[in-house]
C-alpha cells in the first residue's frame, strides 16, 4: 500500500498528527523506535509486580481542555478518565492545606479574604475558555475571540510576581505558586503567570483526570482509534536518518530540535540548522515512583483527598527553588509535584497497597541524588511517610533524556517556554512546524503550543501539512 505520510514518534502529538492526516483521507504510517507506543503516555512495573506506575505523565488537566483529544470518540477506545475528589491540594508547615476544587465557588471560598481576588483572576478565564480554547491552543495568529483573547493576554503575559500581589493569605499565595511553577519557570519571568491560569481554569472545567489503569490507556484509546480508521503503527522502527524511510509526499517528526537535526539535518538549509541550534531548554526533572504499604499519611486531611499534591509550603520558598534552578543550584527544599493514583484507581496497586509518583526540579541535566531531599519533602507534610515505603524506582534527567530523546537534559517542557520561545518554537518561520526541507515537518512540544498532553502540536502540523498539500497539488 502506497504510504501518503510518515508520522516519526508515537507519542501524543505524534497520534495526534497521525489522526489527523488519517481521518484527511491519506494513507498514514506511525513509526515509533520502542516496542510500545505512547511517548509520555506509558505504564509499567518500574518497583515490584503489580504496582503500575506512570513513566512520565501521570495527571492529564490539558488532555481535557484539548479540542482534538475531544472531537474523538475515546471512550469507545476504552479511554476511562478517573476524577479524584480534590484536583491539587497544597499543604503548609502549620497543618493546613489550600485545594484546588472542581467548583471554583467553592475554591474562593476556602481562601477567606481573598475569595474576591481569586474569582476576579480565575473566573473571567473560566467564563472565555470555550470561546478562546482553539486561540489559545495554537500557534500565533490573529484570534477568534480577540477581545477575550486580549483579556487573557493581559494575565497570562504577566509575572507570577506580579500576579500573587493581588493576594494577602498564605493559602491564596502558595495555591498560586503550586500552579505557577508548573512552567518551569523563574517567577520573575514575563509569562510565568500563563500556565497558572490554564491550569486552574482546567480544575474549574474538566478536572486534573487520571487515567484508569495508567496513562497508557489514553496512548491506547488514541493508537485504537488511528488503527480503526485504517492507520498503521509500526513498533521497534527506530529512525536514525530520514533517508532510511520509505518514499511519502510528506514526513513529521515527533522529536525534539536537536534529533532532528541528527536525523534530517543534511536536508536542512544553513540558517534553518543554525537557528535549531540555538534552542534553548529549561530545567530538568528529578523522578520517583514509589511502591507504599499504605496511603501517604498527610497531615493536612484534604492531602488525603487529592490527585495532586504541592509540596514546597510558601510562595516565597517555591520562588527561591523555581529561580535556583535557571541559576545552576539545587534547592534542600524544592518544589515537589506529587501524585496519588493508586487512591483512586484500585488497579494501580495490590490490595491494600498504594503507589505514588513525584518529581521535582533540578538543573538542566543535573546528575545529583535527589532521592532524600525528595522524600524529606514529603515527609515534612506528612509525617511517617518514609516507613510506607517498599520500594522505589528513580529517574534523574539524564536517565530521562535515555528513555525519550525529547527531554533533553530532563526538560519534560520540549524546551523553554518563556517569552523569546513562546511564539517561536523551534525557529522564526512563518510556519514553525516546516523545515527548510520541502515535505519535513516538526510536530513535537518544540512547536506551538507547547509542552503538555494535548495533542495540540501535532494537529497543528498535520494542518499545516495537508494545507501545504492541498495547494501543491
Amino acid at each position: 500500500m502506497e504510504i501518503d505520510a510518515i508520522v516519526v514518534g508515537a507519542g501524543p502529538n505524534g497520534l495526534a498528527a497521525a489522526i489527523t492526516l488519517q481521518q484527511a483521507g491519506l494513507q498514514v504510517l506511525l513509526a515509533e523506535g520502542k516496542e510500545t507506543i505512547g511517548g509520555g503516555m506509558r505504564t509499567a512495573e518500574l518497583t515490584l509486580p503489580g504496582f503500575h506506575h506512570d513513566v512520565c505523565s501521570s495527571i492529564h488537566p490539558m488532555a481535557t481542555l484539548s479540542p482534538f483529544f475531544k472531537s474523538l470518540p475515546l471512550a469507545v477506545h476504552g479511554l476511562s478518565l478517573i476524577q479524584p475528589t480534590i484536583a491539587a491540594a497544597h499543604p503548609f508547615d502549620n497543618g493546613h492545606a489550600a485545594v484546588l476544587k472542581h467548583s471554583i465557588e467553592e475554591t474562593a471560598g476556602l481562601l477567606g479574604e481573598d475569595a474576591a481576588a481569586y474569582l476576579q483572576l480565575i473566573k473571567p478565564v473560566v467564563n472565555d475558555w470555550p470561546y478562546m480554547a482553539e486561540d489559545i491552543l495554537a500557534p500565533l495568529h490573529f484570534p477568534k475571540a480577540p477581545f477575550r483573547m486580549l483579556q487573557f493576554g493581559l494575565k497570562a503575559m504577566r509575572t507570577a510576581d506580579a500576579i500573587v500581589k493581588r493576594f494577602k493569605t498564605p493559602e491564596a499565595r502558595g495555591l498560586w505558586a503550586g500552579m505557577a511553577a508548573h512552567s518551569l519557570l523563574p517567577f520573575s519571568y514575563t509569562s510565568s503567570a500563563a500556565i497558572g491560569l490554564v491550569l486552574s481554569t482546567a480544575a474549574h472545567l474538566d478536572g486534573w483526570p487520571l487515567i484508569q489503569g495508567g496513562s497508557q490507556g489514553l496512548a491506547d484509546a488514541l493508537a485504537s482509534y488511528f488503527i480503526s480508521i485504517g492507520g498503521e503503527i509500526r513498533t521497534g522502527l527506530y529512525v536514525e536518518n530520514v533517508d532510511q524511510l520509505p518514499p511519502a509526499r510528506a514526513i513529521l517528526f515527533d522529536t525534539g530540535p536537536k534529533q532532528l537535526l541528527q536525523i534530517a539535518g543534511h536536508r536542512f538549509s544553513s540558517f534553518y540548522k543554525s537557528q535549531l541550534s540555538k534552542y534553548r531548554y529549561g530545567p530538568g526533572v528529578f523522578k520517583i515512583d514509589w511502591a507504599l504499604d499504605g496511603p501517604i499519611p498527610f497531615t493536612a486531611e484534604e492531602c488525603r483527598l487529592a490527585g495532586t499534591v504541592h509540596l514546597g509550603n510558601t510562595y516565597e520558598e517555591i520562588a527561591l527553588a523555581e529561580k535556583g534552578n535557571w541559576q545552576g543550584k539545587i534547592s534542600e527544599k524544592p518544589y515537589v509535584l506529587l501524585a496519588q493514583q493508586s487512591l483512586f484507581d484500585i488497579t494501580r496497586a495490590p490490595e491494600g497497597k498504594h503507589t505514588a509518583w513525584a518529581y521535582c526540579h533540578v538543573p538542566n541535566g543535573a546528575v545529583v541524588d535527589m532521592t532524600a531531599i525528595i522524600e524529606n519533602q514529603v515527609e515534612r507534610f506528612a509525617p511517617g511517610f518514609k516507613k510506607m515505603i517498599i520500594a522505589r524506582h528513580v529517574m534523574n534527567p539524564q536517565q530521562m533524556q535515555a528513555y525519550n530523546p525529547n527531554y533533553i537534559g530532563g526538560d519534560i517542557n520540549g524546551g523553554a517556554i518563556d517569552i523569546r520561545q513562546l511564539f517561536t518554537r523551534p525557529a522564526l518561520r512563518w510556519s514553525p512546524y516546516r523545515t527548510s526541507a520541502k515535505g519535513i515537518y516538526l510536530c513535537s512540544a518544540s512547536t506551538p503550543p507547547g509542552g503538555g498532553v494535548h495533542g495540540m502540536c501535532g494537529y497543528h502540523a498535520a494542518r499545516q501539512v495537508l494545507n501545504d498539500l492541498s495547494t501543491s497539488v
